[in-house]
């Protein structure tokens, strides 16, 4: 009943906190190289980013709003256009606020969500522990019972095999003693004993 214990590694346990804010900063900063690399200014690429930006969002808008209502693919559809629309600031603006400003609304707005995720993560995490450790213990209670089962009859045995041979010892004393005399004892009114070979037991 012993399950093994995993220790998980602190950069394991880390990654999952640290992924909003490194998602966003990413796409910061590839925005800006992509300013520095003519886009700053460029409507074509302003406005290449703004449909894909609205393709996302409506590709999460039907996601949501479908008869599944999958919200895996709904929150990726909606942080791929979060993305998308970052990018594009930061790719068409001359300064460094406006893209900071969103970096920082993206970046809350990513923890916000994440935030309900890891909540019902904790959630389901605490009800299997609480499933597994029930279940231990309900296994352990059957396991002390049949030991304790298997004890008593293992007892009960280990007597009756001892009642049986001081039986017999009783017996082949008995049919050993001088004048011993199987029909009196039926005459009596005792009750007989079946007869021991004597020369047979020995």
């Amino acid at each position: 009943m012993n399950e093994p214990l995993v220790q998980r590694h602190w950069l394991t346990l880390a990654a999952p906190k640290v992924a909003p804010a490194l998602a966003t900063s990413t796409v910061l900063i590839l925005g800006r190289i992509w300013n520095a690399n003519g886009a700053e200014h460029s409507v074509g690429n302003a406005a290449l980013m703004v449909v894909l930006a609205t393709g996302a969002a409506t590709a999460g808008a039907f996601a949501s709003a479908g008869r599944a209502g999958d919200p895996v693919i709904a929150g990726t559809a909606f942080a791929a256009s979060g993305g998308l629309a970052l990018a594009g600031v930061a790719g068409y603006a001359d300064g460094l606020p406006l893209p900071l400003l969103l970096w920082v609304l993206a970046t809350a707005t990513a923890y916000g969500i994440a935030a309900r995720y890891w909540r019902t993560d904790r959630r389901d995490t605490l009800a299997y522990d609480r499933q597994t450790t029930i279940r231990r213990e309900e296994h352990g209670h059957v396991e002390r019972v049949e030991a304790l089962r298997a004890g008593a009859q293992i007892e009960v045995a280990r007597s009756g095999a001892a009642y049986a041979e001081q039986l017999a010892t009783a017996l082949i004393s008995r049919a050993a003693l001088p004048g011993y005399d199987p029909a009196a004892l039926t005459r009596a009114g005792l009750p007989e004993l079946p007869a021991v070979d004597i020369t047979k037991e020995h």
